[in-house]
């Protein structure tokens, strides 16, 4: 193979767009431009989304809330849903184990929603509302 052999791909270029070259080329006179306006004059140019006046789309539509990114990977847990476990140690795998947060969540936090009936030990892990904190505590267990 030689360098003088090596040509681009068949279809690979394509010959430039000839303008005002006559009638019967179809880009003769206004040179496929049309009559007057901003577009048909050199250096005319519209900001992208302009409508001609009319409100553009992207300001028409109303704006659509936020999704938080963490929220996703964060889970609350009623305080009567301790009962499900045994009495003891509760963190983040154990919840995950017996099927009270779903697997991919990375944060819980234990909220005071009901009665707590055993003596729980929580995780440094696992976070706990003020409320959750003392009726765990009345019910025997402690918080680490």
């Amino acid at each position: 193979m030689y360098l003088n052999t090596i040509k681009p791909a068949k279809g690979a270029k394509k010959a430039a767009k000839r303008v005002g070259r006559g009638i019967g080329s179809t880009l003769g006179k206004t040179c496929g431009r049309g009559h007057k306006g901003q577009h048909s004059r050199s250096g005319g140019y519209r900001k992208v989304g302009f409508e001609g006046g009319q409100m553009p789309i992207q300001r028409r539509l109303p704006k659509f809330g936020f999704t938080s990114r963490s929220a996703r990977l964060t889970a609350e847990l009623r305080s009567s849903e301790l009962n499900q476990l045994p009495a003891g140690e509760v963190s983040l795998a154990v919840l995950k184990e017996a099927g009270l947060v779903p697997s991919f969540v990375r944060k819980v936090k234990v909220i005071l929603s009901g009665e707590i009936k055993g003596a729980y030990t929580i995780a440094s892990d696992v976070a706990v509302t003020k409320g959750a904190k003392e009726a765990v505590a009345a019910a025997g267990g402690k918080v680490e």
